[in-house]
């Protein structure tokens, strides 16, 4: 598995966190930023992300800014994409087994070091479940293709 991660400037604490969780549990990350805690616009770092996951580049991404919010909205617009915004563990396991989320985003404001790295480990070691949810994906996916 390789990982696409990045942060805004309200997560680089979180996202350190996480590159060191990377490591320990020997994946194969890149990190695309940012650097510094100068304000930044979360678009410019989660849409690369997103791409990086469509393109097959990276086979996951993860994102973090002060709420998650912002990071999930721009991922979101990505086609392909299903980024799930995840402030718990049981959440983060439902959404790869259910909705086979390809993106984790997490906010620093709203949840501690140790909370983000049991989440995203969480994340990382669930495989989608298929089944009865392999359709509902499927829903999205067709959506996705259709001319609006």
């Amino acid at each position: 598995m390789k990982v696409a991660i990045a942060s805004d400037h309200g997560g680089i604490n979180i996202r350190k966190e996480i590159l060191q969780l990377l490591d320990e549990m020997n994946i194969d990350y890149e990190d695309l930023g940012c650097e510094g805690g100068c304000s930044v616009d979360y678009p410019d770092y989660a849409i690369p992300v997103a791409e990086k996951v469509v393109k097959g580049e990276c086979d996951r991404g993860i994102l973090i800014c002060g709420t998650g919010i912002g990071m999930s909205i721009a991922a979101n617009k990505v086609k392909g994409i299903r980024c799930a915004l995840v402030h718990d563990v049981f959440s983060a396991k439902a959404t790869r087994l259910h909705n086979d989320s390809n993106i984790l985003a997490m906010g620093e404001r709203v949840i501690g070091p140790g909370l983000a790295r049991e989440i995203a480990k969480t994340w990382l070691e669930t495989d989608f479940e298929g089944g009865r949810h392999e359709n509902r994906v499927k829903k999205i996916k067709d959506y996705e293709t259709e001319k609006l």
